[in-house]
């Protein structure tokens, strides 16, 4: 077995660790030809120990590292330089959308060896034959690594078609972790399924870390091939309810509306993300359809309800402040609840702008909960990512923002805090604009708890909401110590940072 690979999930979590898709559809590209065994960061106390266990008999020469920006750079950026340092020979390979986005940095550490830079469906066992063979691996896309000091970044490779691809191999992860252990209570069911069913997104938010991946191509599995899988997840392994991990679920109404048809009869409660000027197209029927199937609420990015500045996101669709406030009223005949993220604190030419922009949205949101309370709100802070070339990176970079220049600085509190859009770290956005943001959705989620909180009792949520309606009302949010300490002692959930 020299020529195992372990594939490796870094926590993400520390409660409800979903099934690890990303490092489960590396393993599908390579299972039958490298043998190969997964250690999840989520499920294990000390996954250090486990990997250095499976390292030390010899059997192993690559390991294969998903990265996401967060929590999982605190475990894969310290375990991959200690396999460096103790098992030299090792090749290590990163993918994910933070080793796609910050390369330079990721190979620099000099414990990096590779990245894959996007799908790795054909890029991982292509890169393995390479490098047994040892023959020459320029020619394999979707692959950045450095020779003789420079960074070599192959071309991009056609999406491939998902139909065609190995199924995952959930029997085999049964093997190394219980996979009913996954299916974790959430609001939508008691054993939530985490599934993916496509690659990308057609569209170029400009403060979008896919963007740079998929350039703008999303291809989905078909409804029949989303729908087997989750029939064979469910009766082999259970679940009641499903939450589609896409970056653009919704993309095609056709394949949506049919996969709603036969998932209906499963009695299956299900939520996925959309775009609003997507979704928005979709017919009174088609919404009534998906509703009728089980899907209890759809993530949309909202962003900003003034028009400029979602010209300046470049969101390259139709979407207006008008057609999201149009849009949250639509979806409550239809019982489903829209879920709106917000970002705010986008950078502009003056101070002044700035928290004119950050002031008009939080008029805006409490627009959106006039016309649908029921929509749920998530505000996060403009974090700049790396898509260079774009206006808006080009306007950050100007103002004076920079990334960290060594890998191990991502991993300090307040870069963590910056991935997860909490600590943007801009200098456009001054300390009283982050506190007007950070006190106004404390008041905002004392008034309107989320739904999605599924610890929160009856008694709970009508205690929190007396105490912030009239902040709310009044539009006083500054100080808002009596809402935060309810909030702690309950341990109110954030589904920005949390999921459900």
């Amino acid at each position: 077995m020299e020529k195992g690979v372990l594939l490796f999930n870094p926590r993400a979590t520390n409660f409800n660790a979903r099934i690890p898709n990303s490092v489960l559809q590396v393993a599908a590209s390579i299972d039958g030809k490298y043998p190969w065994v997964i250690v999840d960061g989520n499920k294990e106390k000390d996954p250090w120990r486990k990997i250095e266990d499976y390292l030390a008999t010899g059997n192993f020469s690559y390991f294969g590292c998903t990265v996401m920006p967060g929590p999982q750079l605190k475990e894969a950026i310290p375990f991959s330089k200690k396999i460096r340092d103790l098992f030299p020979t090792i090749k290590i390979i990163w993918g994910g959308y933070f080793a796609s986005n910050q390369y330079k940095t990721c190979l620099e550490s000099g414990f990096v060896d590779f990245v894959i830079n996007g799908p790795g469906d054909y890029t991982f066992p292509s890169l393995l034959d390479a490098l047994e063979s040892k023959s020459d691996f320029s020619y394999i896309k979707n692959l950045i690594y450095k020779a003789e000091n420079e960074i070599i970044k192959t071309a991009k490779a056609e999406l491939l078609d998902l139909d065609k691809l190995p199924a995952l191999p959930y029997d085999k992860l049964n093997e190394f972790y219980p996979l009913s252990n996954y299916l974790c209570k959430t609001y939508l069911g008691k054993k939530t399924i985490a599934y993916h069913s496509s690659f990308g997104c057609p569209f170029t938010c400009s403060f979008c870390a896919i963007v740079p991946i998929y350039n703008a191509r999303w291809k989905g599995k078909s409804a029949k091939g989303i729908y087997d899988d989750i029939l064979h997840i469910k009766q082999t392994y259970g679940g009641d309810s499903l939450e589609f991990h896409d970056n653009n679920f919704f993309v095609s109404e056709k394949r949506t509306v049919e996969f709603a048809k036969q998932i209906k009869s499963e009695n299956i409660t299900w939520w996925g993300e959309a775009r609003i000027d997507t979704m928005y197209k979709y017919s009174d029927e088609s919404l009534k359809v998906i509703r009728d199937s089980g899907c209890k609420m759809i993530f949309f990015g909202a962003e900003t309800g003034n028009d400029e500045v979602l010209k300046q996101m470049d969101k390259g669709g139709t979407q207006t402040g008008a057609q999201i406030l149009a849009f949250a009223e639509r979806l409550k005949k239809f019982d489903i609840i829209p879920e709106y993220s917000f970002v705010l604190g986008m950078p502009a030419p003056t101070e002044e702008q700035v928290n004119k922009q950050i002031e008009e949205d939080i008029s805006f949101i409490k627009k959106i909960k006039k016309v649908n309370p029921d929509t749920e709100i998530i505000i996060y802070t403009y974090s700049p990512v790396p898509t260079e070339g774009s206006d808006l990176y080009e306007k950050v970079i100007a103002a004076g923002f920079k990334f960290p220049e060594k890998l191990e600085d991502w991993i300090s509190p307040q870069w963590e805090k910056f991935d997860l859009r909490k600590n943007p770290l801009t200098p456009w956005l001054k300390p009283y604009m982050i506190d007007k943001i950070r006190d106004f959705e404390t008041v905002l989620n004392g008034t309107y708890p989320s739904c999605s909180d599924i610890r929160l009792t009856p008694l709970k949520r009508k205690i929190i909401k007396t105490i912030s309606s009239w902040r709310y009302v009044s539009g006083i949010y500054s100080f808002p110590k009596e809402i935060r300490l309810f909030q702690k002692i309950w341990k109110y959930r954030q589904p920005e940072t949390e999921g459900f």
